[in-house]
């Protein structure tokens, strides 16, 4: 099994490069680990599921698009929680100071043992297993146990490795010639919304629920990259960020996705050894195994995208974060995963982030990221009502007494009434303000904090955020081994590559092959090629003198779904990529049947209804194709 998928794999990342699908990054210079270059075809793929992505949930779901800067202050980073905690535990070579990550090393062994050892006990087994399961769930200790347990070592030079320590993965930078402006490369797209949901917020005229989203590039300065275009450094994201009520997540559109039905995989499966399991999405959301409706409409449409790109629906799944991988304030959060020859990978997260990152970058910038809801009558409401005394706060704090003052006003209730509590038993309190990086001491005489009643005419909150974060590398490097199979050519020992792509993502949607190089076979291809263009069907025309078998074969390589072959003056042949079927059509009408089967509105099959078919020759059949 695992030299079958390594073999698959092999002939996968062969065809992409020679290709050049992509190809590694510098590679006259001995190329970098962790960054790639997308060639032609591959920028046409890549271009091409952008589009679609754009088009099923910008387009459909009326979101507003923006395009932030990647260089990133600190400060932004430092509110958010990047700089203290986007790490990855890492483990070095004790004697050459090679680094790794702790929980690959792990994850190998394990796997390898599985594989390859045949005498493992029942037990052992389900004990690896069980490690596989929750290895996200791992503390630095327990992983550095388990890594001593088993004997673990550099896989290199096998000398023994550090305990695990965090490593941040942000490639830091300064803004300016001065470098006192510290900055980072953006890790995620995500921030640069964040901080302009009070401008957002404005343009679609103070309403909630609406969506930001953002396509662009983000940087991790990865451990151990690997894994192709799975684990880079810097790679493009399509963040959405959806900000919603927090009292109110329900989704007018959920039933549009309510029943569909997908392999999910919630934590008590996980942590049972349990497998993934078909589960209706209008069940998982009424009985509580997805938090809410909102969450639940963005895992139904992100099902959609994928399987439409040419996923295959059986080989993908959304499993849920196990405890320890979820951040306190998240309300739930899911992922889906894609299978292939490297096993189940993370290509989409789909989160409820709370309200944490408005708060975050409220307190930290002091400007109040919030929406209202306006109320058709007064209501009268028991509030908790802080009063800071500036008096004393100045008396206290000097300078400092506004950046004091502000974090005691945007305290949350429960921080309040514990305040509250501790200043009447103690007289004095410790309390963090953000803004100073510090503790302060607030006494009794310094703010007043009340339940009174008042009258209010609208209702303040920061909403929350479910945020749909599209990893774009990994889901085309998943679709290229989905649509990838080979097929014998003339004779039994030939195997030609190809690659299904539907024609969505196809980076040339058809070719056009005059049969025999003489001039009225060439102006018939220029003419056919001019009506293509103002369709805006992406083309070429081979007027190569390779036989019509290898050019097949060159172009079924690439995934290009239809090839046309100029044997006429009048009436031309369409053949399709994977059945080999070809039809007559003539001239005139044969950008329009292209058009009709690239933009998804007829199928072939549809197609093959109404135009009478063509015998293809011996001569038309594939050969392998010239490198």
């Amino acid at each position: 099994m695992a030299g079958s998928r390594e073999a698959f794999r092999v002939a996968v990342a062969n065809t992409l490069e020679r290709r050049l699908f992509y190809v590694p990054s510098f590679k006259i210079y001995g190329g970098v680990a962790g960054l790639y270059d997308y060639g032609p075809p591959g920028c046409a793929v890549k271009a091409n599921v952008l589009a679609f992505w754009r088009q099923h949930f910008v387009l459909e779901e009326g979101m507003l698009e923006v395009d932030c800067p990647c260089v990133t202050p600190e400060v932004v980073l430092k509110a958010s929680g990047h700089v203290d905690k986007f790490t990855d535990l890492m483990v070095k070579d004790e004697k050459t100071g090679s680094c790794y990550r702790a929980d690959h090393l792990l994850k190998d062994f394990c796997k390898d043992k599985l594989e390859r050892d045949t005498a493992l006990s029942p037990e052992k087994i389900e004990e690896l297993n069980h490690i596989l399961a929750v290895l996200d769930d791992l503390s630095a200790e327990q992983l550095g146990a388990k890594i001593k347990e088993y004997g673990i070592v550099a896989p290199d030079t096998k000398n023994v490795l550090s305990d695990p320590y965090p490593f941040n993965l942000m490639f830091q930078t300064s803004i300016g010639p001065s470098g006192l402006s510290a900055g980072y490369m953006r890790p995620e797209t995500a921030q640069g919304i964040f901080v302009n949901f009070k401008d957002l917020y404005y343009y679609n005229g103070n309403k909630l629920p609406f969506a930001a989203a953002q396509i662009g590039q983000a940087f991790r300065n990865e451990i151990s990259p690997r894994q192709g275009l799975l684990r880079v450094r810097e790679f493009t994201l399509a963040e959405i960020e959806h900000f919603v009520d927090p009292e109110d997540k329900s989704h007018p559109k959920f039933s549009d996705v309510s029943d569909l039905e997908f392999l999910m995989f919630p934590r008590e499966e996980q942590l049972t050894g349990k497998s993934a399991t078909k589960l209706k999405l209008a069940g998982a959301v009424s009985e509580g195994t997805v938090n809410n409706e909102t969450l639940g409409y963005f895992i139904g449409r992100v099902y959609l995208f994928l399987t439409q790109l040419g996923i295959d629906k059986d080989r993908l799944r959304f499993r849920q974060h196990l405890p320890n991988e979820m951040a306190h304030y998240a309300a739930d959060c899911w992922d889906a995963e894609i299978e292939c020859s490297y096993g189940w990978i993370e290509c989409v997260g789909i989160a409820d982030r709370s309200a944490y990152d408005l708060r975050a970058h409220s307190d930290k910038s002091g400007v109040a990221l919030e929406a209202h809801e306006k109320f058709a009558e007064p209501r009268e409401v028991e509030k908790l009502v802080v009063t800071p005394s500036k008096k004393e706060l100045g008396l206290a704090f000097k300078g400092n007494q506004k950046m004091v003052l502000e974090a005691l006003e945007a305290m949350g209730e429960t921080e309040a009434l514990d305040m509250k509590a501790a200043l009447e038993s103690k007289g004095e309190v410790e309390f963090k303000v953000c803004t100073l990086g510090k503790d302060v001491t607030i006494k009794k005489n310094m703010v007043s904090i009340n339940l009174e009643k008042k009258k209010e005419h609208q209702r303040k909150f920061t909403p929350s955020v479910i945020e749909p974060s599209f990893g774009i590398g990994r889901i085309i490097y998943c679709l290229f081994e989905h649509c990838f199979y080979q097929r014998t050519g003339k004779t039994d020992d030939e195997q030609l590559n190809v690659f299904g792509f539907p024609p969505l993502v196809a980076p040339i949607k058809c070719t056009v092959f005059p049969l025999v190089k003489i001039e009225k076979f060439d102006v018939v291809a220029k003419k056919i090629s001019k009506a293509l263009t103002t369709a805006g069907i992406s083309h070429i025309i081979d007027i190569t003198g390779n036989s019509i078998g290898k050019r097949y074969a060159r172009t079924d390589e690439i995934g290009v779904p239809l090839a046309i072959t100029v044997d006429s003056t009048t009436s031309v042949t369409v053949r399709d990529r994977d059945s080999k079927d070809q039809i007559r059509v003539e001239v005139d009408e044969v950008a329009s049947v292209v058009k009709e089967v690239t933009d998804g509105q007829s199928t072939w099959a549809d197609i093959m209804w109404r135009y009478p078919a063509h015998t293809a020759s011996a001569a038309d059949e594939e050969e392998a194709p010239e490198t």
